[in-house]
């Protein structure tokens, strides 16, 4: 009989996987749970079809991250908010702006510094000549470097770092003025370049991290014309040059990518060019030695921050890891990458008003918002050790006399400054995140380590895989860190010495160090650990630390084994219920 069971079930592929659906999916929390956690779909139709899509994903080549590469500027603090502080006329509003950022956990301000409110009225013309602000009738002479001085002493004084975008070029540098687009290119890229060479000079010291342009492959960001990554690659890398030549010590954030699948360079509403076509053509142009860190916008706009689906004419939260694949093919594995937007639109269901583009950008309530985003960067930090800053869009406007368009509600905190349910997600869970280190690659300087004692900063070339490594200086010093996956190993950097490892507080050991890797813990399953490497004696160095995944991650991509599992059964009844070829 049992025997009769087996074979009448095999007989039903379909039977097959919805009995291991069965099996396997009351593991997590709930149904609905489970698969959207797979799908980041809501609704039961939705999630099905998503599982579906998802085993299509298993019976495809899957996008190479080289997680075991060494990446530098990926270890990095990852919470960012874009921010709007040029355009806050009072100086109290943009500080309190900065202090409720500050008091959310944020450590990045993306924040625009345009060409045309800086250099305004002609070349190497630096003051603001636009406004009467005391009645007489004259313009009134301004220093238009003076609201961002503001900005940059303020995000100093709250421990935050500024990226300043640069882009908006003033009508003086094109010919046809603002009939060319507002946005678009200079015409001469030698002004451009003495500009970024400007805006370097005089924050050098406080300013590391700056961002040429953004979404140059949509329209209208590149002006009144076709989007061109030759020529974007051209501007980047006469940026990318002055830059150094005014701070060697800059990073250099290339133009935010827009996802779109548009293959039409436009100039038009909603035309542009696919972010994939677009950074390719950019590589074999040269972008390559023009950039350190790779940008994109990541926006969940039909579906949430756990939509694993991989399909590249579909925009979801995923699709950085196309962007990753490419960076990889063409040799820039050790580059990270950073995202510049990120958020889901909370545009009302029935406002009083008609609100231009409503859905345009997909649709949340206010608690889906808040939980998408906290879920957003726990899957970053969790599964994508190549990504650095996650910059949430945006943190306020100055007023809502935007309220009429989409746009105006991805905003965290009301004009007045009132905070919505996103703002007190992330600062709740700001404040009660223990930074750990995930399974893949991480630097010695990971936001994540804490060094005690006497260690300094040692900048080199070989052996160090990235150009630097952290030394201690003398023993006692000590490195905690925690970490959520199978094992972890560390790369020393050059010296000899000996250390004493405690894990979860337990019986230390001692390990010899000699400049090659040693493994500080090992086991069979993902969990979390705690480790404290005590120096003992001798020179002892930290270049790298390697979290490993659990064993059934090499077959089944951590931490959604279960997803995968369900998504190859329902590819494994698909290849059974194909019909066969003679």
């Amino acid at each position: 009989m049992r025997g009769g069971i087996i074979r009448s079930t095999m007989r039903r592929p379909g039977l097959v996987f919805v009995a291991l659906l069965l099996l396997v999916l009351p593991a997590c929390q709930s149904l609905s749970e489970g698969l959207f956690s797979c799908t980041g779909e809501e609704d039961l139709l939705p999630q099905v079809r998503g599982i579906g899509q998802l085993a299509g994903n298993v019976l495809h080549p899957q996008p190479r991250t080289a997680p075991g590469t060494p990446v530098a500027h990926a270890g990095v603090n990852p919470f960012g908010i874009n921010v709007f502080l040029n355009q806050e006329v009072e100086l109290e509003k943009r500080e309190r702006s900065v202090q409720m950022i500050a008091d959310a956990g944020f450590r990045w301000l993306r924040q625009e510094f345009p060409w045309e409110d800086i250099e305004i009225h002609g070349k190497g013309d630096f003051v603001d000549r636009r406004n009467d602000l005391d009645g007489d009738g004259q313009p009134d002479a301004v220093d238009a470097w003076a609201k961002y001085d503001h900005i940059v002493d303020l995000a100093e004084a709250y421990g935050l770092e500024v990226v300043p975008r640069l882009s908006n070029p003033p009508a003086w540098s094109r010919a046809q003025g603002d009939a060319a687009g507002p946005l678009g290119p200079p015409d001469d890229l030698a002004d451009w370049g003495d500009y970024v060479s400007a805006v370097v000079s005089r924050y050098r010291g406080q300013v590391r991290y700056y961002q040429l342009w953004n979404e140059p492959n949509v329209y209208p960001e590149w002006g009144e014309r076709p989007v061109d990554p030759e020529e974007y690659t051209r501007l980047l890398c006469e940026g990318y040059r002055r830059a150094k030549e005014a701070d060697p010590d800059v990073v250099i954030v290339s133009g935010a990518l827009a996802p779109t699948v548009s293959l039409h360079p436009g100039p038009g509403a909603a035309l542009g060019v696919s972010d994939l076509v677009f950074l390719q053509r950019m590589y074999d142009a040269g972008a390559g030695a023009c950039f350190d860190i790779m940008a994109v916008n990541d926006y969940m706009l039909w579906s949430g921050p756990t939509d694993r689906r991989m399909q590249p004419l579909t925009i979801n939260f995923s699709r950085p890891i196309y962007i990753r694949d490419l960076m990889v093919a063409n040799g820039d594995a050790a580059k990270p990458l950073w995202i510049s937007e990120m958020n889901a639109n909370a545009v009302p269901d029935d406002p009083p008003f008609e609100i231009a583009g409503w859905g345009a950008y997909g649709q949340v309530t206010l608690e889906q918002q808040a939980r998408y985003a906290v879920l957003a960067y726990q899957r970053a930090m969790e599964e994508w050790p190549w990504v650095g800053v996650v910059n949430f869009w945006f943190f306020k406007r100055p007023s809502d006399a935007e309220r009429d368009q989409a746009m105006y509600y991805f905003r965290m905190v009301e004009p007045d400054f009132t905070p919505l349910p996103v703002y007190e997600a992330l600062r709740e869970y700001t404040a009660n995140l223990a930074p750990a280190l995930y399974p893949g690659v991480h630097q010695e300087d990971h936001w994540a380590l804490n060094y005690a004692g006497d260690w300094e900063t040692v900048a080199s070339g070989a052996p160090s895989p990235l150009g630097a490594y952290r030394r201690a200086d003398g023993p006692g010093a000590a490195l905690t860190f925690v970490f959520e996956g199978a094992g972890v190993t560390l790369l020393p950097g050059p010296g000899q010495g000996e250390v004493e490892v405690s894990v979860d507080g337990g019986r230390p050991r001692r390990l010899s160090l000699d400049g090659r890797a040693v493994r500080l813990t090992s086991g069979w399953r993902r969990a979390r650990r705690e480790v404290t490497v005590t120096v003992v004696a001798g020179e002892v160095a930290v270049d790298q630390l390697t979290v490993h995944p659990a064993p059934l991650s090499a077959v089944l991509p951590a931490p959604r084994a279960l997803c995968y599992l369900v998504a190859a059964c329902a590819a494994a009844w698909l290849l059974i219920r194909a019909p066969r070829r003679p």
